[in-house]
């Protein structure tokens, strides 16, 4: 029993789900000013998140087993502590029940979550194995889990939506690396990566790119709405953003590429404790 529950945390990638809770909760009570303690709603919709979240993690690793016995063999779950007809049912109820959660706190966020539901399953099924498509919408449903949060209060968005495009920018770095990191497997079942269609020199070309963009979107976010003291930019955002970009031009083992997508989440977790200081 122990180790089915292990697994199922594993399959869900548990850790994630936190730090998808903790970004909303943070959202709703420094960028919203929402009273977090008593406010049932706001927890409904985190739990309607969390499952949608977990049912996307689930049947992207039932799509990708043969692709996990390559590339991470030691984390496959299902199969083996888990059956996969109990996968599928798991991920199905998650999602249903998000989607249901999402109506009862109004039809914008349930069309919102039965439409993440939906690109999370077209994305394990397809989006994943084409080049940047599959980047691009993991990284924008991330946003959409931080702006969603402005749906529940009349408050000004515009600092959700900083946020929204922080959590968007850093994901889509992160997902280019897992790609990367993933180059055997992808490259064994026919998966057509940006590392796979333009060779690493220039996927990390891109992410320079991309990087400066997301830098420069920062400096201009602050400027117009005073986010954040810009020491507090300099050391825990541009810093690290630096170092990734210097390691990143290193790069180029699996060891490598795996260290690189724990430091962006790293970021993305900086990023929404500084919603504190605000």
């Amino acid at each position: 029993m122990v180790s089915f529950l292990e697994s199922l945390l594993r399959l869900t990638r548990f850790g994630n789900l936190l730090i998808i809770g903790l970004a909303q909760y943070f959202t709703a009570y420094f960028l919203a000013d929402a009273h977090i303690l008593s406010d049932l709603q706001l927890f409904l919709l985190t739990t309607s998140t969390i499952f949608i979240a977990a049912g996307g993690y689930i049947i992207n690793d039932y799509y990708d087993i043969k692709i996990d016995y390559i590339n991470k063999p030691d984390r496959v779950v299902i199969g083996k502590a888990i059956p996969r007809r109990f996968a599928i049912l798991f991920h199905t109820v998650l999602s249903l029940s998000g989607t249901a959660i999402g109506f009862y706190l109004g039809w914008r966020i349930g069309v919102i979550n039965f439409l993440s539901a939906f690109l999370l399953w077209w994305y394990s099924n397809n989006l994943k194995r084409l080049p940047f498509v599959g980047n691009f919408s993991i990284g924008f449903l991330t946003g959409l889990s931080i702006f969603i949060v402005a749906l529940l209060y009349t408050s000004d968005a515009s600092l959700i939506v900083v946020y929204s495009l922080f959590a968007f920018f850093m994901t889509l770095v992160r997902e280019v690396i897992k790609d990367m990191e993933d180059l055997k497997g992808d490259i064994t079942f026919g998966c057509k990566t940006l590392p796979i269609v333009w060779g690493f020199r220039k996927t990390k070309q891109f992410l320079y790119l991309v990087i400066l963009l997301f830098a420069v979107a920062v400096i201009l976010a602050d400027l117009i709405y005073k986010v954040l003291p810009g020491v507090y930019l300099s050391i825990f955002l541009f810093a690290p953003l630096l170092w990734l970009v210097v390691r990143l031009y290193n790069a180029d083992t699996v060891r490598d590429f795996n260290r690189l997508s724990s430091f962006c989440k790293m970021i993305m977790l900086f990023g929404i404790l500084s919603m504190a200081l605000l």
